[in-house]
């Protein structure tokens, strides 16, 4: 479930945010005017988005070195989403 609350919770909770965010380990959307503004997560969760990422990254990178196929913006995404919908 997201967990959304209004921007002023960071000054005026801020330690009411931090326990929440270690405890359940979920990232907190901020919202300002009733629109998202940031997403607050712990270290650890930062950490392990940006791990995933750079995991992900360096398998393109060597798929890449394996082939000559190249594709565009467009058609990367269009084969990704044939792919997910099988």
């Amino acid at each position: 479930m997201l967990n959304i609350r209004p921007i002023s919770d960071l000054r005026n909770k801020y330690t009411e945010i931090e326990e929440q965010l270690a405890s359940t380990g979920e990232p907190i959307i901020l919202t300002k005017n009733g629109y998202g503004s940031m997403v607050v997560l712990t270290i650890e969760q930062y950490s392990k988005l940006i791990e995933d990422f750079e995991l992900k990254l360096d398998e393109a990178d060597k798929e890449a070195k394996g082939t000559k196929e190249r594709l565009s913006g467009g058609e990367a995404f269009a084969k990704a989403r044939t792919h997910l919908n099988g």
